[in-house]
């Protein structure tokens, strides 16, 4: 007979962040206001087409991120300090620690500042000229759910094990870490609800790796094979999970989850 699993209760948000850009920087927050059946404020609002998509800002819908720039097939892209200001809707763009592009998402001129860089940037791996995407209250999600993502630490400190060498959990580029879950319990959480003060998040899906894991966040060097370490390791290829915002309200670094 299977044992059912004590819920762990003394977890808490080690880390909050966000990916304006899909495939560029993660930027931490301290705070977030969370929104029912909505993805944190902001995240992945953009992505940088690589050749014609198809996407109707006028209809957005789903994307695969092949149809984008992105980690998995574009590595160079974690060699950038990406920096977007929500009051300004600018993205600023820095490499090698100099600005090497800035622009106001909103005018067509500051679009093309952005472009302008990556065209020269990711030259080599384009299929026609890059076009920063945004729709109004639209996610360039990896799915096509409005989700949040959550890393297990946990988890994390157990795939460093089996690698023998440091893992930084910005590789698995989620919104939520949290410590005080054991390894790989995020899975036994799936249809339970998570309590972080007035929030509520519904754990719907396990995170299947993709290569993108393989890429170094700060170097863009592919020194790892983290999907294959998985299933060699854990017999699987996954790592976090997917909560849908149920009751919204404000989080905060540090804050406490429980279960409703």
């Amino acid at each position: 007979m299977d044992t059912v699993k004590p819920l762990p209760m003394n977890a808490k948000i080690q880390s909050i962040y966000r990916y304006p850009v899909k495939g560029l920087s993660a930027e931490a927050l301290t705070r977030v206001t969370l929104a029912v059946g909505r993805p944190l404020p902001a995240d992945r609002a953009y992505a940088i087409e690589n050749g014609p998509s198809g996407f109707d800002p006028a209809a957005p819908q789903y994307f695969p991120k092949t149809r984008f720039l992105m980690l998995m097939k574009n590595a160079r892209l974690a060699t950038l300090d990406t920096r977007y200001d929500e009051a300004s809707h600018t993205l600023t763009v820095r490499l090698n620690g100099a600005e090497a592009a800035s622009g106001d998402l909103r005018t067509a001129m500051g679009r093309a500042a952005i472009e302008d860089f990556f065209a020269r940037y990711n030259s080599d791996e384009l299929r026609g000229p890059p076009k920063i995407l945004q729709a109004e209250g639209h996610s360039f999600s990896d799915v096509a759910a409005r989700v949040v993502s959550i890393i297990n630490l946990a988890s994390v400190a157990a795939v460093e094990g089996a690698v023998a060498m440091p893992v930084d959990p910005l590789r698995f580029r989620g919104n939520l870490h949290v410590d005080g879950w054991p390894a790989w319990q995020e899975f036994d959480l799936l249809g339970k609800t998570l309590a972080v003060g007035d929030v509520r998040l519904k754990v719907v899906k396990r995170i299947v790796r993709c290569a993108a894991t393989n890429v170094e966040p700060r170097t863009g060097i592919r020194d790892l094979e983290i999907p294959k370490t998985l299933m060699q390791a854990f017999g699987h290829m996954d790592c976090g999970v997917y909560a849908e915002v149920t009751a919204g309200g404000a989080i905060n670094q540090g804050d406490a989850i429980g279960f409703d």
